[in-house]
């Protein structure tokens, strides 16, 4: 397979216990792509969807991660780790035994809705250009802004002695442990992460995911599907000007609809570049070869 024609994005099961970035670069061996990227990460406890885009599907990246998530998350009670789940050192011990499910229920109608969420010190962010897992590995903690996250989904599935099992939707940039230690201290016994699995990233879910053993080139989803822009069709003998970088004017078009960005496609349904109007003007934000 020549590795240009690779031009897609394909929805990887990932494997429990490998990084985000090792299920990017083996997919993009395995295929023979020339570029590779995920759009959102996974920590590597965490299995089930990321999106990897490949080839010219690279430069649309950006419009996945803002996408909402889902999450089937097991929790244990009476413990707390350094990191928030299964993976730390277990800092704080509580007898968990007298937690009654009305008082679970109740915790999590406690966490619904628009809230704000302190990022845990074991996660990539940046904070005076250090990211906070290495401050946190040599036992600095440091003060860190809450973010706004909206929880829409937060279900009880499974309640077995010290084991939670919850359904989870949420906004991008919900941190599941840092939520999870929450619900910890809400019911007085603390809690980590013991599970975690991403069934939905936006327009992505489990069912369209492959698995690392068994991919399929013919199974990539075309540029033009995920980006869900309002699409706006160039003629055949304006698609060169457009990859070529030359200014069009929004006259030269059909009516353009009223967005910040949409795609221009040609005439074949394919995406030719991503734009924006400006000043009666066409500007391109992403501007894609022939992609076949």
């Amino acid at each position: 397979m020549d590795h240009y024609s690779v031009n897609g994005v394909l929805v990887l099961d990932k494997p429990p216990g490998m990084s985000s970035a090792a299920a990017v670069d083996h997919v993009k061996r395995a295929l023979r792509a020339k570029r590779a990227g995920h759009g959102g990460t996974l920590d590597p406890i965490a299995t089930g969807v990321l999106a990897i885009c490949l080839g010219e599907a690279t430069k649309v990246a950006q419009y996945l991660l803002a996408d909402d998530k889902a999450y089937r998350a097991e929790l244990v009670l009476g413990k707390v780790t350094d990191t928030l789940d299964r993976t730390g050192i277990v800092i704080e011990e509580r007898d968990p035994s007298g937690v009654t499910r009305a008082q679970i229920e109740a915790a999590l109608a406690g966490r619904r809705g628009e809230q704000d969420q302190v990022p845990p010190m074991f996660s990539a962010i940046k904070q005076d250009g250090v990211r906070l897992y290495k401050q946190a590995r040599r036992g600095v903690e440091v003060e860190r802004a809450p973010r706004k996250i909206r929880i829409d989904r937060l279900e009880l599935v499974a309640f077995e002695g010290t084991r939670i099992t919850l359904d989870i939707a949420c906004s991008k940039g919900t941190y599941v442990r840092s939520l999870v230690d929450d619900l910890g201290r809400d019911l007085g016994c603390g809690a980590y992460l013991s599970e975690l699995r991403r069934i939905q990233s936006g327009l992505f879910s489990i069912d369209q995911a492959q698995q690392l053993t068994a991919l399929d080139p013919a199974k990539l989803l075309s540029i033009e599907y995920v980006l869900r822009l309002p699409a706006v069709t160039v003629t055949t003998d304006l698609v060169p000007y457009v990859r070529s970088g030359l200014q069009l004017r929004l006259d030269q078009l059909p009516p353009i609809p009223e967005t910040a960005q949409f795609q221009l496609i040609d005439e074949a349904a394919k995406v030719v570049a991503i734009v924006h109007a400006e000043a009666g003007k066409i500007i391109y934000d992403r501007v894609f070869p022939v992609l076949t």
